[in-house]
């Protein structure tokens, strides 16, 4: 086991200890459990770990890339009223994919920016499911899953979630350590009086802890992390990719729009999602993190770890072995405008311009300022 997984584990089970010894009897309204008790549950069996990695790859969802055509029905009159981020109202309602699927569901709003009235006039949404009544369905299996929405009308907003959407596909190609997403065609039925009110796309992201099983791992809340502490062979093709898509909304420190995997051999792994602040997508809501001193989203800014030239060669040709596969991504998304696919893939070629010479490979990932997390 390398010494920085032993200390950690170490340290994250006294802490766990501790939390168990010296915390006071539990109150009527149950506390919330301390995320590091988690690090020291016991594993599944090996059989046991295969069999749930099996059934999260198969899962019918995300087996498919067409777009699904799904009705939701609710009030979201309510719901895209619910622009407090600390809501966790709940609202009744319906999800009907084809002619004899309909299937009891419960939204919540959830989000942040794109949960602002300001920004979006559809919030994206949380879809929970009665998980029994799912077999059989494109949802089997599932018990919530989160649905970016096409969050304004016009066309241009159409555009800025298919961007997104290619965001998930490339580093699909570039890993499978990451989520998996869905694109939708979802046509909006008012609650009451049963009327359609309109038809935007949309996608269902991967629950987290179906990518966790496919990882054969689990879902751990930990912040303060570092670099040390994470995997390497995840941790670098996730940074290089959030540099190819220009995206500097993401913190492992605060665990913001990542989220991290433990394995069995204590090994930590990240798994970012949520690109919309990203140069690619380039949404007129994106603006670059304070303290950058970025211009623009569409203005890229490494914020990985600094590696030896020979530790980050081998992750770099990983991204060029796949360029024509990253490349032809963008003629594979449907609704695809012309300014968007020909936008896209002019940012993806500034990706490769930018890493075609050991020398840029060096001045980026190996003589690039020191940082120990971000």
């Amino acid at each position: 086991m390398p010494p920085v997984h032993a200390a950690l584990l170490l340290l994250t089970g006294l802490l766990a200890w501790s939390a168990v010894q010296q915390s006071p009897p539990a109150p009527a309204t149950q506390a919330k459990k301390n995320p590091l008790l988690k690090l020291v549950e016991p594993w599944p069996s090996p059989e046991k770990m295969t069999e749930r990695r099996e059934a999260a790859n198969g899962l019918p969802l995300f087996a498919d890339t067409t777009v699904l055509p799904v009705t939701l029905v609710g009030d979201f009159k309510a719901i895209n009223k619910d622009h407090d981020p600390n809501s966790k109202q709940l609202y009744p309602g319906a999800l009907r994919a084809g002619e004899n699927t309909e299937l009891k569901v419960q939204f919540r709003a959830r989000g942040h920016v794109r949960r602002m009235s300001r920004t979006c006039d559809y919030v994206p949404l949380k879809v929970e499911f009665v998980k029994k009544e799912t077999e059989g369905t494109a949802f089997a299996r599932q018990d919530a899953l989160k649905l970016v929405v096409q969050c304004a009308g016009g066309g241009e907003y159409e555009q800025y979630l298919l961007r997104e959407y290619l965001a998930y596909r490339i580093f699909n190609v570039i890993t499978h350590r990451s989520f998996r997403a869905r694109l939708a065609k979802v046509t909006y039925v008012d609650q009451a009086s049963g009327k359609p009110q309109g038809t935007r796309v949309g996608m269902f992201l991967e629950d987290e802890g179906d990518v966790a099983r496919r990882l054969e791992g689990r879902v751990v809340e930990l912040q303060r992390l570092l670099f040390e502490n994470l995997d390497s062979d995840t941790l670098m093709p996730a940074m290089i990719f959030e540099y190819l898509i220009g995206n500097t909304d993401m913190s492992i420190y605060a665990l913001h729009n990542m989220r991290i995997v433990q394995r069995p051999d204590k090994s930590l792994h990240i798994i970012p999602y949520d690109f919309d602040f990203s140069g690619l997508v380039n949404a007129p809501y994106a603006l670059p993190g304070r303290g950058f001193l970025l211009k623009n989203v569409t203005e890229r800014l490494y914020r990985g770890p600094c590696r030896s030239q020979e530790l980050v060669d081998p992750y770099v040709a990983n991204f060029v072995a796949k360029k024509d596969l990253v490349r032809a991504l963008p003629d594979q998304i449907p609704g695809f405008s012309r300014t968007s696919r020909d936008d896209a893939r002019n940012y993806i070629d500034s990706f490769y311009a930018s890493i075609d010479s050991p020398k840029n490979v060096r001045r980026l990932f190996v003589s690039c300022s020191p940082k120990s997390t971000m």
